[in-house]
């Protein structure tokens, strides 16, 4: 379990970022995805901390970061924005970068928009919904899910949208202490979630042509254990699209004592993560490339 070395916050337009930092180094700056906080890298940190300065943040409208104003849908755009005055404010070079699910999304907006605050993004099974061959139906289906939840709360939305998302049933890891922390924010984002955070998530449309003319090195990852979930299937377009690097990382290649526990969206970046960001931190892209 690790402890941050610094919690801060960050005013930006419209809200106040809460985040978190550990080790020292090359900036790692880690986005969650769907209802989940920074505390989902609580471990994942740890394990990185002895070659980076972790950074990790509650998106907007999650847990610790508060918006001004009443709830707004979700802007990726906002969100890139976000990421990117929080690289800048803590540190001076192109930041390396791993989101998760709707982190990656986020990410992936990151380095299309700002390519001057990243160095290298890991990019986990961004959910690019709309990129899939069954747009339209996927489209649906999430609209169905927003539905669900405005006349039946959150028990029934979150049920519906882990169907939706091939979710429903998976095993679930013993929760770590800091999952088990993270669990009552998490529950309190859900709200959040559900009706300003599914629709926008899920439809934003990574600009392929920039990623693809940009300077940003574009590392892919996709879970061997996640095959036929919807993020998993989206993380893989913009692979083929987009990205110099694709990995697909086997679930027991790391111990369980180092993941974070999955939420409903945010599948464990770990093993993906550790596998490319435990190289040594160089600007030379061949060193990612190799892995």
């Amino acid at each position: 379990m690790a402890h941050p070395t610094k919690t801060d916050t960050l005013q930006v337009p419209g809200a106040t970022l809460y985040y978190e930092v550990y080790g020292s180094g090359p900036v790692l700056l880690m986005i969650p995805g769907g209802p989940a906080d920074a505390g989902v890298f609580a471990d994942l940190a740890g394990f990185l901390a002895d070659r980076y300065t972790v950074v990790a943040y509650d998106p907007r409208g999650n847990s610790r970061s508060v918006p001004e104003g009443p709830a707004q849908d979700q802007q990726m755009d906002v969100h890139g924005d976000d990421a990117a005055r929080l690289a800048a404010t803590v540190g001076g070079e192109p930041a390396y970068v791993l989101g998760s699910s709707g982190g990656a999304q986020i990410g992936l907006n990151l380095a299309a928009r700002h390519p001057e605050q990243v160095h290298t993004l890991v990019s986990h099974e961004p959910p690019c919904v709309e990129l899939l061959p069954d747009a339209g139906q996927q489209r649906a289906a999430m609209q169905e899910v927003v539905d669900i939840y405005r006349r039946e709360g959150v028990g029934p939305g979150m049920q519906r949208f882990g169907e939706v998302a091939g979710i429903s049933g998976a095993a679930q890891p013993e929760p770590s202490p800091e999952a088990q922390a993270m669990f009552p924010r998490i529950m309190g984002n859900l709200d959040f979630f559900l009706g300003h955070g599914v629709g926008p998530i899920s439809s934003y449309v990574p600009d392929i042509a920039a990623l693809r003319a940009g300077s940003v090195r574009v590392v892919a990852g996709i879970g061997e254990t996640s095959v036929g979930q919807l993020a998993h299937r989206g993380g893989k377009v913009p692979s083929s699209s987009a990205v110099r690097c694709r990995s697909l990382i086997p679930a027991a290649q790391l111990p369980s004592s180092i993941s974070p526990r999955p939420t409903a969206c945010s599948p464990t970046p770990s093993t993906m993560a550790v596998k490319v960001l435990r190289v040594k931190p160089s600007t030379s892209a061949g060193r990612l490339a190799s892995v």
